[in-house]
């Protein structure tokens, strides 16, 4: 954790934050000096979590958002300028994941629909609410976390569908809300070690040879990510999806193992 302050002041919302990526990000912000509102659809354990930072002496409040429900992110959103005076920074985590049925055709369109409406239209709607006060800050940064599922195939039709909406959602908003002085800006992770994976080391271990630095990513390598794309060390980027994958997409790491070739002339 770095001791560097560059949240000195600013007012964080983060969504998804009970547990996981979201959870890191938050701690990552209070460690820098900001204050932070963490918020998930589970109020009791988002409670908790805000509980043992502040613990820590981190300043983070709690409460619970369905970022499904128009209402309750607007809440949310007045909730954290009402605590802290003001909105900086939004940081967009949640996110919903049905496994696939075996045959496309077997899927519902109630499992379709609850993926993009939390993953995507989640994101849409707190961007909705959260714009005017962002760019009333005069320093506002919208990041949002997508999946390399949305640039590859690795399963999720509708999980996978949802995160490449938000980097087209990443891409758009930004042109807009530049005028405003607001920054918008995508982190895609790869595999994260997150609550998601309990009980599935082996599966972990078993991807860990994929990724050309050796291990799977860790919620601090994305919290890590999301501050800098969040702070004035990133003031001229915006519209940008910043790939944290450990190389995976970048590598066909698979392919070198099976040819033990790295010469390039396998795809003659």
């Amino acid at each position: 954790m770095t001791d560097t302050k560059r949240f000195e002041g600013y007012g964080i919302l983060v969504t998804a934050a009970a547990r996981g990526i979201g959870a890191a990000v938050a701690r990552r912000f209070a460690a820098e000096g900001a204050r932070v509102l963490a918020t998930d659809v589970d109020g009791a354990e988002v409670a908790r979590t805000a509980g043992a930072l502040r613990e820590q002496g981190l300043a983070v409040e709690a409460s619970a958002c369905d970022v499904a429900d128009r209402r309750s992110v607007e809440a949310a959103v007045a909730h954290a300028v009402d605590a802290f005076g003001s909105l900086d920074v939004l940081v967009n985590s949640a996110a919903n994941c049905t496994p696939d049925t075996p045959l496309l055709e077997d899927g519902t369109d109630e499992a379709w629909a609850r993926d993009l409406d939390v993953t995507l239209t989640g994101a849409y709607r707190c961007c909705r609410a959260a714009l005017p006060h962002l760019a009333a800050s005069g320093r506002g940064a919208v990041v949002s976390i997508g999946s390399v599922n949305g640039l590859q195939d690795f399963g999720g039709h509708a999980y996978s569908a949802a995160k490449a909406g938000l980097g087209s959602l990443t891409r758009t908003l930004a042109g807009q809300a530049a005028a405003r002085g607001v920054r918008v800006n995508l982190v895609v992770p790869g595999t994260v070690r997150t609550s998601a994976w309990e009980g599935r080391d082996d599966h972990l271990e078993a991807l860990r040879p994929l990724y050309p630095l050796g291990r799977v990513g860790e919620p601090e390598d994305i919290a890590a990510a999301v501050a800098f794309l969040a702070s004035r060390d990133a003031a001229w980027i915006t519209g940008t999806s910043l790939v944290v994958d450990g190389g995976l997409t970048a590598v066909n790491t698979g392919f070198h193992q099976v040819t033990g070739e790295r010469d390039g002339s396998q795809g003659d």
